[in-house]
């Protein structure tokens, strides 16, 4: 039998609090398994965009796995928009500049992975 470093987890919804994000207005986040968990390697967050939610072009040093979860909005990475919906998968390379816009009714969210290492927003707007 091998040893484990990790210890398996499972997070109850209800479990997991929403923060405002400061920058962003309409934007919170919801970190599901991270540094609390334990998570050897990348940490798994929840993101809310309510109607009108605006987050500025920025940079991050790390790469971002996202995972929409419900709504349609859109999403600037580099010079180019994509309007997302629940189901569709993206990869935001480190360094690529990327936005969000809700101009919907309904409420946007999507599951985001990053890897555990240090990371730096620069906004560009």
């Amino acid at each position: 039998m091998s040893e484990r470093d990790t210890e398996p987890v499972v997070r109850r919804a209800p479990d997991v609090e929403y923060e405002a994000v400061e920058l962003a207005d309409g934007l919170h986040k919801g970190v599901l398994l991270g540094d609390e968990q334990g998570t050897p390697n990348f940490n798994l967050r929840r993101f809310l965009l309510d109607p009108g939610a605006r987050v500025p072009r920025h940079t991050n040093e790390v790469e971002h796995e996202q995972y929409v979860v419900e709504g349609d909005y859109t999403v600037g990475i580099d010079d180019e928009s994509y309007t997302v919906s629940a189901g569709d998968s993206l990869l935001i390379p480190a360094g690529v500049e990327h936005s969000y816009r809700n101009d919907g009714d309904e409420r946007g969210s999507f599951l985001c992975i990053v890897p555990k290492a240090d990371d730096e927003i620069t906004f560009v707007e």
